[in-house]
This record gives structure tokens, C-alpha cells and sequence, in this order.
């Protein structure tokens, strides 16, 4: 147990962080964790919480923690813990993380993260624009404090820095890909089945990404931001085929919600699609189209259910799966556009299983990202390496980086 890793706020990508790292060094780490409930909480208290919970241990060399944790409290309150090598892991930062109303920005968040790296020893982001976008905030935002002001902490803290994507693992989708998409991708793409696999023959693994980089290129649709960054072929038996596997999103399946929106959205959590496909030419269906993301403002839902309720205005058939975690405040526009889009709704609320949440943007025809500020892009980076499927992403988040790349988090 050479390793400790500390998460105060478990869930969405901390979560899928942590988990990696846990299966990587298997018996050579210790994982301590918070729920994902009340961010704002585990922010401000869970040092305290950790210095009474984590285990003594005079095998510790590591401490990697995400910036949620105050490591600055931390160390102090465990002398023991502030000996080790210490690691600390930014997937957003509190001085440019978008708020509603300028007043609403916390000083004490930002503070928090800064503190947090004068006593790291490492600093990591998960991409070049959260790492800038933090550092060159920290002069402005220092300048809040009245007089008495600490100066040149942008340059103590940059040669500590570096960027460490965030680890995305593409998963073979191809069993769950209706049967126009599968060959679409013999068409257009060139790739072989191989059962319910697919692969490119004749080219080495690096040779393969960059054919399907070069083909999707060629392929573009205007207005479309799409990336291929790989192809899995790994053979999975015993597997349904795409058109008679039914997407079981049963109520036993789904974990209990911690909200009563998505409580009462269980109903939607079965739908199959053979029913779906059955009997239509695959041109002729309504437009498909899925947004998954987490239910907060900074995703801007509301942009997205305007231009929704514009076609339904229009009388353009298409049918919408909303995907995605919420938490214990959901905007009011998500219920008010559940109502409105009515018998448009294919699929509504978290999927808990990875399997049904892969199956569901595979039936998609679209998926859209409408968000107005992203760190990393999970959702979308994971989306982006499923091969015959678009994408569309704010034009803003394209320019926010090297307007040759998507950004820098997926380049």
C-alpha cells in the first residue's frame, strides 16, 4: 500500500479516475473516499473528515488527491500524511468554473485550490486549458483581497505543473450498433466484421486510427465537429446481434435516484430497440438525437431544449434521449421541456449501467454538446471514439484551444 489515493467527492469522473487507478496498482494503494453528494460540503470539510478516517501506515510513499480536497488542511491535521509525496489532480478549477452570477463565485473555493498547491509537490490538469485558464486566473482573483496581498504565486506554482489527459477507455460498442450503422461502416469506413467486432485488415493498430482519422475527415458534415480516435477489435461471444438485442434498462437495473425527478423518470428506463427499428427504412425515422451530460447550467440545457422545441414548433419529427447524472438541484428547464417534448422523449434520466448508456448513443444518430465551458469533455471524448457516429459540440469550445483540434483535451 504504497500509494493513497483520497477522493472527497466520489462520483462522474473522480470516480472513473479513481477506479482506474485502483484496478492499475490493485494491492499497492488504499482508496479513501466521500460520496458525491453536496460538492460545496465535501469542499470545505472533508479534510477533517479524512484526518479521523484514513488509515495509519508507514508504507505510504504517495498521496494523490483530486483538487476538490483542501491538501492544505490535510497535511496540517496529518503531519504523518504531509511527509509523503503529494499529488494533486485538477478536472476543473474554481477560478474560471462558469457561474450563474458573478456574485455567486466563492473566494474561499479558489483559495482553497491554491493553498492546495503551494504544499503539493506535483500538479496535474487534465488539459492544457484548465491548467492556463488556473494559472493566469490567479493574479485577478488574488486582487479580491483587500490589502495585504500575496504576490508572484502564479510563478511558484507553475514549475510544479503539468498536464495528464484524462484516461478514456473506448470500448468495443459494436454489439450494441444497429444494423444501417454497421454497414455504414463497411461502406464508407472499410472496415470488416469480424462477428460482432470490426477491423481493419492489413494495417498495423497506430496505421488503423490514422485511416479512420483520414476517412472520417473526408466524410465530414458541415457544421459537424467528429473526431475517430481508434478502433477496438476485440471479439465478444455469445453476444445478440445489434437488431434483436432489446435495450434492457429495467427498474431492478437502475440504482436508486437521489432526486425526485428522475425518480418518477424510471418509467422510461425500458424501451426496445428492435421495436424501434422494426419496419422503417433507417432514413426514413425521426431524427435521433442525445444529450449526455450532467444536468447543471454550465451545460446549458437550456439552449438545447430551445432549439428542440423549435422543431417540435415546426412539426419536424424526432425523438430525444437525455442522458446524464443530476444531483439534488436540477434546473427548472428540464422538467418544463420533459412536459413540452412529450411523446418526443425516447429515453429520459441517468443510466447506471455502462452497457445500457453505451447501447443508447450507439442508437443515437446524434449527439449534441451545448456546453458553454468544458475542462476535459468526458461525455463527449468517449463519444468521439465510437466509430460511424456524429457529434456536434459548442462552436465556442472549439475556439477556446487551436481551432485546428476539437481542443486540446482530445487532440
Amino acid at each position: 500500500m504504497s500509494v493513497l489515493l483520497i477522493e472527497a467527492f466520489y462520483g462522474g469522473s473522480h470516480k472513473q479516475l479513481m477506479d482506474l487507478l485502483q484496478e492499475e496498482l490493485q494491492e499497492d494503494c488504499v482508496l479513501c473516499t466521500l460520496p458525491a453528494k453536496k460538492w460545496h460540503w465535501k469542499a470545505r470539510t472533508a479534510a477533517l473528515y479524512f484526518m479521523q478516517t484514513v488509515p495509519t501506515s508507514t508504507n505510504y510513499r504517495i498521496l494523490f488527491a483530486s483538487s476538490v480536497l483542501n491538501l492544505a488542511e490535510l497535511a496540517a491535521l496529518r503531519p504523518d500524511l504531509g511527509k509523503l509525496k503529494k499529488v494533486l489532480y485538477f478536472h476543473e478549477n474554481q477560478l474560471a468554473y462558469p457561474v450563474q452570477k458573478c456574485q455567486e463565485r466563492d473566494f474561499q473555493y479558489g483559495y482553497n485550490q491554491i493553498l492546495s498547491c503551494l504544499v503539493a509537490d506535483v500538479v496535474v490538469f487534465n488539459s492544457a486549458f484548465n491548467m492556463e485558464s488556473f494559472l493566469t486566473s490567479i493574479g485577478k482573483f488574488m486582487k479580491l483581497i483587500p490589502d495585504h496581498r500575496p504576490k508572484d504565486l502564479e510563478k511558484i506554482i507553475r514549475p510544479k505543473c503539468q498536464v495528464l489527459y484524462f484516461p478514456v477507455r473506448f470500448p468495443d460498442v459494436s454489439r450494441f450498433m444497429p444494423e444501417h450503422k454497421l454497414a455504414h461502416l463497411e461502406k464508407v469506413i472499410g472496415v470488416k466484421r469480424n462477428g460482432d467486432a470490426y477491423q481493419l485488415e492489413g494495417l498495423p493498430g497506430q496505421q488503423k486510427s490514422r485511416a479512420l482519422m483520414k476517412n472520417s475527415n473526408a466524410h465530414r458534415e458541415s457544421g459537424l465537429c467528429e473526431a475517430q480516435p481508434g478502433l477496438y477489435t476485440t471479439q465478444h461471444e455469445g453476444l445478440p446481434s445489434p437488431l434483436t438485442a432489446p435495450v434492457r434498462l429495467n427498474k431492478s437495473e437502475a440504482s436508486e435516484s437521489t432526486n425526485p425527478c428522475q425518480e418518477e423518470d424510471k418509467q422510461h428506463l425500458t424501451f426496445n430497440l428492435s421495436n424501434i427499428l422494426s419496419g422503417r427504412d433507417y432514413q426514413q425515422r425521426p431524427l435521433h438525437i442525445a444529450w449526455p451530460h450532467r444536468w447543471e447550467h454550465d451545460k446549458d440545457p437550456e439552449t438545447f431544449f430551445k432549439v428542440l422545441l423549435k422543431l417540435k414548433e415546426k412539426d419536424l419529427p424526432f425523438h430525444v434521449s437525455i442522458l446524464g447524472e443530476s444531483f439534488t438541484e436540477i434546473p427548472d428547464i428540464f422538467s418544463e421541456a420533459k412536459k413540452a417534448l412529450g411523446s418526443s422523449v425516447l429515453h429520459w434520466g441517468y443510466l447506471p449501467s455502462k452497457d445500457d448508456y453505451f447501447q443508447a448513443l450507439c442508437m443515437a444518430d446524434v449527439v449534441i454538446s451545448t456546453a458553454k465551458h468544458e475542462f476535459f469533455g468526458v461525455a463527449m471524448a468517449r463519444r468521439l471514439g465510437f466509430l460511424g457516429q456524429r457529434s456536434a459540440v459548442n462552436s465556442g469550445l472549439c475556439s477556446q484551444q487551436n481551432r485546428g483540434k476539437i481542443c486540446d483535451r482530445w487532440g
